[in-house]
């Protein structure tokens, strides 16, 4: 017998897959795109990340009003209007406003790559860096549920002051905000905090540095 072709799908897996047959349990559509949505997720990131990134850099803050076009933004990218219901956008969209009119006010840039080497690096959601009173801010935009950790943020800090030498550590303050679930986190880091994870930093940077150039 001959079957058919379907390489185009190799590797990929399927929303209603038979190796995941607890479909099949579902007893309404709510339960199907409970089911669908999660697969949105990195989607809908993305989406918001670019609509606050817009707004930040020309410094155009939102409002109630602006709702619908971040929605709309959502389904221009391919998401189903039935997910974006489903992920409680109303609460999502409170989140993304006080992140974005906060960044704004702050005067902070958004997506902002910091750099030690071409294998340590990352890019920062917002960042904000006062050389008159040495205060280095950051804030994430988190658009999923799952707890956040400000882990990433400390990083985002340590390769701030590793690429710009010029700005001492000890000379500095450190504002760090996790905006998620329509709460903001706020972490302010001391320099017994980052410092370790500077030398961490630079430490296995020049380790996996000298593994790639072969000695």
């Amino acid at each position: 017998m001959n079957f058919n072709n379907h390489s185009i799908l190799k590797g990929r897996h399927a929303i209603l897959s038979p190796s995941q047959p607890s479909f099949l349990n579902a007893e309404n559509y709510d339960d199907i795109i409970a089911r669908i949505a999660p697969k949105y997720s990195s989607l809908i990131g993305t989406t918001l990340h670019t609509f606050a990134e817009d707004r930040i850099r020309y410094g155009f803050k939102v409002n109630k009003n602006d709702k619908r076009t971040a929605q709309l933004e959502l389904l221009k990218a391919g998401v189903p209007a039935s997910v974006v219901n489903y992920v409680d956008f109303d609460n999502m969209y409170d989140n993304l406003m006080a992140y974005i009119n906060d960044c704004i006010g702050y005067k902070m840039q958004p997506e902002v790559i910091l750099y030690l080497s071409e294998v340590c690096f990352g890019t920062a959601d917002a960042i904000s860096y006062n050389e008159k009173t040495g205060l280095l801010r950051i804030h994430d935009l988190k658009t999923g549920t799952t707890p956040a950790h400000i882990e990433q943020l400390m990083t985002y800090a340590a390769l701030f002051f590793l690429e710009y030498r010029a700005f001492k550590l000890s000379d500095s303050q450190v504002e760090l905000r996790i905006y998620q679930n329509n709460e903001v986190f706020i972490d302010t880091p001391g320099v017994d905090e980052l410092l370790p994870l500077m030398d961490k930093i630079k430490s296995l940077n020049d380790y996996v540095l000298k593994i790639q150039g072969g000695y």
